[in-house]
């Protein structure tokens, strides 16, 4: 039986996260050391303590995120908890490519924290949105986002499972598109709380700056295959990692794709590491066979254990 490691992205995030992993095991709180380090502020007191506003900005919510996914990975991997295939959701990539040994987790933080920097800075404060559809009726997507646009941009940002699309654009195509929804049929259509219209062509500027850092670090070939989120196909060199990383910054998350492609490699129990449990619940939506576990509390390592035995 085969076992997927799942790290979340941004959404996940909440005052309090990854605290008592540091408390309970001395290598989750290495991690959280060597990133107050690489930064030069304490990204773990954010983590721990909030506030809640400073954990929402974008630069802070990537690396905040990224060290709680890395913190709990070491736990797991202390305990002899290893994946055969990983995926992260969006940021969550980068730290299944810290799990899969292709980079250091030093230079993932920075980087993380650069790419949040430069995605807040590609578009004005009100200029992008991004709306969540909940059920719409299949088939009906590519035909609205072309009625919505007039002349915007807007397009699908995550394909997160087969009952949830988000799309990003342009605020005002954004909102187009969410009336639309409704009226084809979709249950919600939500505008959702972000800094940022990420995973769409207005993020052109952001890949931009952020392929000047990729291009600048070191990546290593994977000890074990991700899945990655441009092609929601694996790969396993570490000049595919730094592609995938550059190409995922205007591109959707294909990720009911990939839960699928690895389903039909054979992996059938996952283990989403790090702060919330947005994928278990996405994993039920896209196949009900499919089962699995979070891990971003001390609590949970009696769960895992349970599932992996």
């Amino acid at each position: 039986m085969q076992t997927g490691f799942l790290f979340p992205g941004q959404g996940s995030q909440a005052a309090g996260m990854g605290k008592s992993l540091a408390d309970a095991f001395a290598s989750a709180r290495a991690v959280f050391e060597e990133a107050d380090d690489a930064l030069g502020f304490s990204i773990s007191r954010m983590c721990f303590e909030g506030p809640d506003e400073s954990l929402k900005l974008t630069a802070n919510t990537q690396p905040a995120l990224l060290t709680v996914s890395v913190a709990a990975y070491r736990v797991l991997e202390e305990h002899g908890f290893l994946p055969d295939f990983v995926a992260g959701h969006s940021l969550g990539e980068y730290s299944a490519l810290v799990a899969a040994g292709a980079l250091r987790f030093a230079d993932a933080v920075r980087l993380v924290r650069k790419r949040g920097q430069y995605m807040q800075a590609a578009v004005p404060a009100g200029v992008g949105a991004m709306a969540a559809l909940l059920k719409l009726p299949a088939g009906k997507l590519d035909d609205l986002l072309r009625e919505a646009a007039q002349g915007e941009m807007v397009s699908a940002a995550n394909l997160n499972s087969p009952d949830q699309v988000v799309i990003a654009g342009h605020a005002g195509a954004v909102q187009r598109a969410a009336d639309l929804a409704k009226a084809a049929g979709a249950k919600r259509a939500v505008i959702l709380p972000v800094s940022a219209p990420f995973h769409c062509a207005l993020m052109k500027p952001a890949q931009e700056r952020l392929a000047v850092d990729l291009d600048a670090t070191h990546f290593a070939d994977l000890r074990f295959p991700l899945i990655n989120n441009w092609q929601a196909s694996p790969i396993m060199t570490g000049a595919d990692a730094r592609r995938g990383l550059f190409e995922q910054v205007p591109n959707p998350v294909r990720w009911t794709d990939s839960i699928r492609y690895l389903a039909g490699r054979g992996v059938s129990r996952f283990i989403e590491v790090g702060a919330g449990g947005v994928l278990t619940g996405l994993l039920r939506n896209i196949d009900p066979e499919l089962r699995g576990v979070k891990f971003g509390e001390a609590d949970d390592l009696e769960k895992v254990r349970a599932l992996l035995s």
